[in-house]
């Protein structure tokens, strides 16, 4: 039985989520998240003795450690929109010191962020809490706006800095998407050459992704296929967006899938998309964090908590959230913090 403070902040929610029994993928077959995550999924992989160290400092960290369970904070998005859209809600964060003091008070397993944020703070945090530096982003200054990543630093320069990982993102359907396949594939490779972990923010990006006014880019079946490109070119971690809906496949009827997909395979539940997601991830071998998504205020803790739910229960590892955090007085950010990872480390909260 969940924690009352959890079920009081699902509301009517609260039987949907966490009675829901999944009839699609039994977790049985799934590689779910467990304190001996190193030994089941990495011991007989390609990674090195310095990757898998690198692994355990990230999952050994914080309120969540050593449960299998991954708690990250990240900030990035001074880049990614523009520094006053992210920071002027709080401008203390324009200050790289506090995001580190956010994500260390907020029982975080890693911070993660630019180049700049975490260069800058190194020698004071490297060694006090796990650095993920995203390597890539999307630049937003230029007229008109291109959507696209790109290379922000080098593989080598968040090694020096003492990192344990670095993230990057691939924008999957997007016209530029085989270039950042082939950069963020060589950048991962070097990355566990040097003993760092991987995470990867696998998104879909493409016009044609919309049809008759329905956003299918977070559609289980496409977020699902960019998680499984995600794992084919060696990320440890896949970050991926919560699905709502399905069916992106039939709707722009482009490329390939199978009816048991949406047969057999999902369900409409929230849960169940959750669960495909998984599955392409090596049928969890590879660990699934969801994001938390932007702030929208008052209703940003119960959101956070009924993401953090649907990922466990579906066999994630973890969520990534940022601005429902950073967004807020400090105090308030590291509640927030703490009530996804009570999600977490409550025995009540059951795989579906």
């Amino acid at each position: 039985m969940a924690s009352t403070k959890i079920t009081d902040l699902l509301g009517d929610k609260a039987a949907y989520l966490l009675e829901h029994v999944s009839k699609t993928v039994d977790q049985s077959t799934l590689h779910l998240p467990s304190p001996d995550h190193i030994e089941q999924s990495w011991i007989n992989s390609n990674r090195n003795n310095q990757t898998l160290r690198s692994l355990q400092q990230l999952l050994g960290h914080g309120r969540l450690a050593n449960t299998g369970y991954c708690s990250i904070f990240p900030v990035d998005q001074g880049i990614e929109h523009s520094g006053g859209s992210a920071f002027a809600p709080n401008p203390m964060y324009f200050d790289p010191e506090n995001i580190v003091k956010l994500a260390i008070e907020g029982g975080c397993n890693g911070v993660a962020s630019t180049f700049g944020v975490l260069g800058i703070m190194s020698r004071k945090y490297a060694h006090r809490i796990p650095f993920i530096v995203k390597i890539n982003h999307n630049e937003f200054l230029s007229l008109p706006n291109r959507y696209d990543q790109t290379l922000f630093g080098t593989v080598r320069s968040a090694w020096n800095m003492g990192a344990v990982a670095v993230g990057a993102t691939i924008y999957w359907g997007s016209e530029e998407s085989t270039r950042q396949l082939k950069e963020i594939a060589e950048a991962f490779e070097l990355a566990h050459e040097l003993g760092m972990c991987t995470i990867l923010w696998c998104y879909t990006r493409n016009a044609g992704f919309k049809v008759d006014g329905v956003d299918y880019h977070t559609a289980a079946d496409f977020t699902g296929q960019a998680n499984h490109l995600g794992v084919t070119i060696q990320a440890d971690i896949i970050k991926q967006k919560l699905p709502t809906n399905n069916g992106g496949y039939l709707a722009t009827k482009h490329g390939k899938t199978s009816p048991l997909v949406y047969s057999k395979l999902t369900s409409d539940h929230p849960i169940d998309l959750c669960r495909y997601q998984v599955l392409n991830c090596y049928s969890g071998r590879v660990g699934l964090i969801n994001s938390g998504g932007e702030s929208k205020g008052d209703s940003d803790l119960r959101d956070a908590v009924y993401t953090a739910v649907i990922n466990k229960r579906a066999g994630g590892m973890g969520l990534i959230l940022g601005r429902k955090a950073f967004q807020r007085p400090f105090n308030e950010g590291v509640d927030m913090l703490h009530a996804i990872q009570d999600v977490y480390l409550d025995a009540g909260v059951t795989i579906a």
